[in-house]
């Protein structure tokens, strides 16, 4: 697994924290994909408090080890970028791995996991000028909807007046759809039926002044190809907290990446977190999924 020097990330943090808006502005910014597919590896859960992978509920509190493996990751032939939070993002930044790379900010991580509030899932990470501002690619927006809390009407209000934001700055938009229900005081669930899916898509393409920006990001879920038949908007799939057999997950990811609003995929834990803990093997299996070619596991 590589390695990041996480001593040298906070010494320098330390004693030249401008050291970050410099990185930031001599980036290297990434060429479009020929093919037009992307594929992102996420890594903005901990801001949210969700830190548990397969029952484990602290996976990923060591900073070290993420960081380790989001190199790892950014290292694999066919990967595209990241999407994380800022404080992950700059640690990326100023270790050299986000050269060439798309680069998308978590802008809501307000609604906590457990938090009596999930649902207010408040803009408490990047804004649209500071995206533009740092030659970033894009926004990342979670849109809870639930239909008995009244925060999901400041949610819509808010991830609206994002997309706007965004596409006048010709950025992505990419908004994270899903119906959602609290079954506890301190637990929520998503929707995640065919139906249920289809309407918070038509909700979430409906957000904002203009769609041209605008990207969603969607659960893998039964009748897939019904479920991106609702839309017109590029869609890249999102893999959640990783459960089941990896290779029947591959090939729900591979059956829905055939249907043509499917571009890419944005897989955080599942990659990060392999059962086996080969994260080179799952990412490299997952990017070729996307891209359509060969890349064999392990191969640099």
């Amino acid at each position: 697994m590589n390695h990041v020097d996480v001593v040298a990330l906070t010494r320098l943090r330390a004693t030249d924290p401008d050291a970050i808006t410099r990185a930031w502005r001599n980036r290297r910014r990434p060429e479009r994909p020929s093919d037009g597919r992307l594929m992102i590896v996420a890594a903005d859960h901990p801001a949210r408090g969700a830190l548990g992978v397969r029952g484990n509920a602290t996976a990923m509190a060591s900073r070290a080890d993420l960081l380790d493996r989001l190199a790892t990751a950014l290292s694999r032939p066919g990967v595209d970028g990241v999407l994380g939070t800022a404080d992950i993002l700059e640690d990326l930044l100023v270790s050299g791995l986000l050269e060439g790379k798309v680069v998308i900010g978590s802008m809501n991580r307000g609604g906590l996991q457990g938090a009596e509030f999930e649902f207010d899932d408040r803009w408490t990470g990047y804004d649209a000028d500071t995206l533009a501002g740092n030659g970033l690619d894009g926004g990342k927006m979670l849109t809870r909807i639930c239909l008995e809390d009244e925060d999901t009407a400041r949610v819509l209000e808010s991830t609206g007046a994002a997309v706007t934001a965004l596409a006048r700055r010709g950025l992505m938009a990419m908004v994270e759809p899903f119906l959602s229900v609290r079954i506890a005081p301190d637990k929520v669930r998503n929707v995640l039926d065919p139906d249920s899916v289809i309407k918070s898509i038509q909700i979430a393409a409906g957000l904002g002044a203009t769609s041209s920006h605008t990207w969603l990001k969607l659960p893998v879920v039964e009748e897939m190809h019904r479920v991106l038949d609702s839309t017109t908007l590029p869609s890249l799939l999102l893999g959640g907290d990783p459960v089941g057999d990896p290779d029947a997950t591959y090939q729900r990811w591979a059956d829905a990446l055939t249907h043509p609003v499917a571009v890419g995929l944005v897989i955080g834990r599942a990659l990060l977190y392999p059962a086996d803990d080969d994260v080179a093997e799952a990412v490299d299996v997952a990017a070729g999924l996307v891209h359509q070619r060969p890349i064999h596991p392990g191969a640099s």
